[in-house]
């Protein structure tokens, strides 16, 4: 074990986000005492609280114990924070939440799911297959996985470790993955980066962390990109890939596929909705047969996969009523979204919200998400959700709804959006963004439900 990691008392800046929380229950169920400060009390920091974590949300070094032997922060506090300014000062071990996941990785064979989309559903159908077949297994997943309303799964007697490998600010360089996932590389992070190419070398030294003897799975439309290890595994729809997608079809509201490697073929019923979940299904099936199990296993694991929170998922689900709020904050990923419900809901008008995350995303993606949200028969935009980011010149919804073609389109205050959305009386509603928007979605539904 790092010596790091040895201490009794953890602090957290930055506890209640969806990965600093799987860190924070990690070590609580290790025994050891851990507190820490977030800007916001939100469900996932109360649920903390209730597992025996001291949470407080103003930011004030008053609160840090003195004997906190590690300090962990996550890039979404800003440097301004004067108890991440504080920390640093009088010599606290100040770690960023990849270096400690990095950490723990050590002590494992780590499964690490790439990419600039489809990481969390990927790292939890990966999770899952293993966890259902019995296999102990420790994983730290990006979103709440609805089979087991948590973010972590952790057997003491795991030799597995399932992690995402966030290329946000290059933090999957901290791992060293035993089976290593690159589900999909376009433009993304160029606040970071500066350009697609350097996002590009990135992954390539990710992919150089790869321990010897180890396995790069890669998705067949972007294994181009980089000087592939010898023990590769592709997968994908064309025939040349390792593990073969086959005959994508919606029946009886699910999506059925086939999944072939060469020599067997495998028929797929899936929970999780979407053409995009047979290919992160192939990843995390490819992910798991690298790692020895067999597809009888993969394939019962892969059918009782019930998704996770945010991704697809239905808040209402009725006759002439259906409400669906989803992670989606870049074009494939609404693309991806907004085409599973035109093949589940056939004829039916769609309305889509939109809330844009980050001013650098937006400006450098505008065009992007202006053909993405064309696919709506309907759309309300919110303002921008700005997280870590200040204003750029120029940059806010108004500008991405000029670029947006002719479809009935408008901006809504987010006070304002559960009567607004209520009014229109909608027959397939979607939430996207990944800002604030899921804070509304409960009032969004009962308004909904209010005016049926």
């Amino acid at each position: 074990m790092n010596e790091n990691l040895k201490t009794n008392t953890i602090y957290m800046l930055g506890i209640g986000g969806i990965g600093m929380s799987a860190l924070a229950r990690y070590f609580r169920r290790q025994g050891k005492e851990v507190s820490g400060y977030d800007h916001a009390r939100t469900p996932l920091t109360m649920q903390l609280e209730t597992e025996g974590m001291n949470v407080h949300y103003r930011d004030d070094p008053a609160y840090i114990p003195c004997d906190a032997g590690l300090v962990i922060y996550t890039p979404a506090i800003p440097s301004t924070n004067r108890e991440l300014t504080y920390c640093r000062e009088v010599d606290f071990v100040v770690r960023k939440r990849a270096e400690v996941l990095g950490m723990i990785a050590e002590d494992f064979d780590t499964l690490a799911v790439a990419g600039t989309h489809g990481k969390t559903t990927i790292s939890s159908m990966i999770a899952h297959i293993l966890h259902s077949s019995g296999t102990a297994v420790t994983a730290f997943i990006g979103g709440i996985m609805n089979n087991y309303d948590s973010n972590l799964l952790d057997d003491p007697e795991s030799r597995f470790l399932v992690a995402e490998a966030d290329e946000y600010d290059r933090s999957f360089h901290y791992l060293k993955p035993w089976i290593a996932v690159v589900s999909a590389v376009s433009a993304d992070h160029l606040d970071i980066y500066g350009s697609e190419d350097a996002l590009r070398r990135s992954f390539s030294g990710f992919i150089e962390r790869i321990r010897p003897g180890g396995t790069l799975v890669v998705h067949e439309g972007v294994q181009h990109m980089f000087s592939l290890p010898q023990n590769t595994v592709t997968y994908g729809h064309g025939t040349g890939a390792s593990l073969r997608i086959s005959n994508v079809r919606v029946e009886g509201q699910r999506f059925h596929f086939e999944l072939s490697d060469g020599h067997d073929t495998t028929s797929i019923r899936m929970l999780a909705p979407g053409r995009h979940n047979a290919e992160n299904a192939a990843a995390a099936a490819a992910a798991c047969l690298s790692a020895g199990m067999g597809m009888g296993a993969v394939k019962a694991g892969l059918e009782s996969y019930r998704g996770v929170k945010r991704r697809f998922e239905y808040l209402i689900d009725e006759a002439g009523l259906v409400f669906i709020d989803d992670y989606a904050h870049h074009p494939e990923e609404i693309d991806a979204c907004i085409a599973t419900a035109r093949a589940l809901y056939p004829g039916k008008k769609i309305t889509g919200v939109f809330q844009p995350h980050l001013y650098s995303r937006t400006r450098d993606l505008a065009d992007g998400f202006a053909r993405s949200l064309e696919a709506l028969d309907e759309l309300i935009l919110l303002e921008i959700y700005p997280a870590r980011e200040e204003p750029l010149p120029g940059v806010d919804a108004g500008m991405l709804l000029d670029r947006i073609g002719k479809l009935p389109k408008s901006i809504c205050k987010k006070e304002n959006l559960p009567a607004e959305i209520a009014s229109r009386r909608p027959e397939v509603l979607i939430t996207m963004g990944a800002g604030d928007i899921d804070q509304l979605t409960g009032s969004i539904r009962d308004k909904l439900l209010e005016r049926k």
